[in-house]
């Protein structure tokens, strides 16, 4: 088994058009995921003294984290609007093996920052809204 690059691990955001194609968010130097879930204790008298868990139950989420250099791209421009707006829509997770996750999201929070010589450079976190499954 061989080392993933990080470079091919990207975030995609839905078109808005019926079925969904999904753009490249430009311009990212780093993508970062985090899956997430509360649990269920179902212990009792009959456990023994060890913790028991309640398998499939609790809320489970997905949190993704980006960081690059704005581009101006149109998929960079939607994810704008998106937060200005508080909109939740489609974004797909890409990986380097072709395994790809979809789901809607809401930006919780869009940040950009840059210096008087240099690019501009924006952070993203995004929350999941809902089932983020594999794609067909």
């Amino acid at each position: 088994m061989t080392a993933q690059t990080g470079a091919a691990f990207l975030l995609k955001i839905a078109d808005g058009a019926t079925p969904p194609a999904y753009q490249t968010v430009a311009g990212l130097r780093t993508t970062q995921m985090s899956v997430t879930g509360d649990t269920v204790v179902i212990t009792n008298k009959g456990s023994g003294g060890w913790r028991e868990l309640l398998s499939g139950a609790g809320v489970r989420s997905v949190s993704v984290s980006a960081a690059g250099i704005f581009l101006g791209s149109a998929a960079e421009a939607r994810l704008r609007a998106n937060a200005l707006a508080g909109t939740l829509d489609g974004y797909e997770l890409s990986f380097e093996d072709g395994e790809r996750l979809r789901g809607r999201f809401l930006i919780q929070r869009l940040d950009y920052a840059g210096d008087f010589n240099g690019e501009r450079n924006y952070t993203v976190q995004l929350e999941s809204s809902g089932e983020v499954a594999p794609a067909p």
